[in-house]
């Protein structure tokens, strides 16, 4: 028998947690042909969910992330559509729900690190969130499993209902791209070779000012020829990135490319002679795996779930220390050999990461809390209606 499942997918064009969104739907409308998915997203967001089956339908979604709209919006559509279960692919859950609820939380980012919220209510929130979705939620997933004994850890909760499941990476940054393509792609978007490379948006937490002071002060202990690219959207950041870069002598040696298209990605990894990613925290550090999986040499963090991920893979440094990433940048930059057994290492770990198993194994978390709670009276019981099991809502509920 059939299942209806919602997901949550408002946050479809967000980086990271949009990433997961869009592979994740995409790997079980791979494997699942015989339940019936609903797609919660923004009316901008419903063109970027194409090439769906059948058994998937989207309902469109305006209330805004963390607001108050949102978590009464969404309880009227658990309501009116009558789920199986609900995945909130982040921390939020409706103000009631009347089904059985997965949560995925990616990190606590916003717990460990408040200086770097925009004010205190900000905090309370994102506490308040986390904490009730680990109570209400039915499971809960994490992206690693140090978010999962960080969940543990921070709230003092056992870890009978969490559940780590890995994120993958998409197979475009396995595959080879063609030495033309890859050209075309560099040459447009003005990236010289060789180069280093670092993959982010602003936030603080991503480090980028301890990178290029650990950039400027490699080149001094081992001159080399490249260029620093960073890719992500730098906000209100790019003056003061500037400003830090010209003080540091290097701000002819910065390129901030902003925002590229997905599609230019693979090419401008495989492009990159080193990457560079020593951030102070990470739920998984998917521009890692990126990077791994496309052969080139990593040096990351050496602390949360980086650690996990790249340990015995790439080289790992103290964030916090800038003489270390300078002495780990030059070593990678001098040293040939060195970057070419990080890189095959980092295929190798790379491998292990797969979005089609991401899938697989949320799916059997759906499936597993849906028929945990089966013919005890709750929702999800085999005595749903045929109008609960043929769910059709392509249209706007709201």
């Amino acid at each position: 028998m059939p299942y209806t499942i919602g997901i949550d997918a408002r946050k479809l064009q967000d980086f990271g947690i949009g990433t997961y969104i869009r592979n994740l739907v995409y790997g079980l409308a791979e494997i699942d042909q015989e339940n019936n998915y609903v797609l919660f997203a923004g009316a901008q967001r419903r063109d970027a969910l194409g090439d769906l089956p059948e058994n998937f339908r989207i309902v469109t979604e305006r209330s805004p992330v963390y607001s108050i709209r949102e978590l009464l919006a969404l309880s009227w559509k658990l309501f009116r559509l009558d789920l199986d279960l609900y995945h909130a692919t982040h921390y939020v859950l409706p103000a009631i729900n009347t089904c059985r609820v997965v949560v995925t939380i990616h990190d606590i980012i916003h717990l460990l690190y408040p200086e770097y919220l925009p004010n205190r209510l900000a905090f309370f929130y994102a506490q308040r969130m986390i904490r009730r979705s680990l109570a209400r939620g039915d499971r809960i997933l994490t992206v690693s499993k140090n978010t999962r004994s960080d969940l543990m850890r921070y709230f003092d909760v056992d870890g009978e209902k969490i559940q780590a499941i890995y994120n993958g990476v998409d197979d475009a940054f396995r595959a080879p791209v063609p030495t033309p393509d890859l050209d075309r792609w560099l040459k447009n978007l003005d990236i010289p070779r060789p180069y280093l490379l670092f993959v982010g948006n602003p936030k603080p937490h991503k480090n980028l000012e301890n990178v290029l002071r650990a950039y400027a002060q490699a080149l001094k202990t081992h001159a080399f020829d490249g260029p620093l690219v960073c890719v992500g959207d730098r906000g209100n950041s790019e003056f003061k990135l500037r400003q830090i870069a010209d003080q540091l002598g290097i701000g002819d040696r910065l390129l901030l490319l902003g925002h590229v298209a997905q599609e230019a990605l693979p090419a401008i990894y495989q492009g990159a002679t080193l990457f560079l990613y020593p951030t102070l925290y990470e739920g998984f550090g998917l521009p890692v795996v990126e990077a791994m999986a496309s052969g080139v040499a990593v040096i990351t963090s050496n602390n949360s779930a980086l650690k996990e991920v790249a340990e015995g893979y790439a080289h790992l440094v103290n964030p916090l220390d800038v003489d270390g990433i300078a002495q780990a940048i030059a070593h990678c930059m001098e040293d040939e050999d060195h970057r070419a057994a990080l890189a095959k290492l980092g295929r190798r770990r790379a491998s292990d990461f797969q979005w089609k198993r991401t899938a697989e194994q949320t799916l059997e978390a759906y499936l597993q809390t849906i028929r945990q709670h089966e013919g005890s009276g709750s929702k999800g019981s085999s005595d749903r209606g045929p109008a609960a099991r043929n769910v059709t809502v392509d249209q706007d509920l709201s």
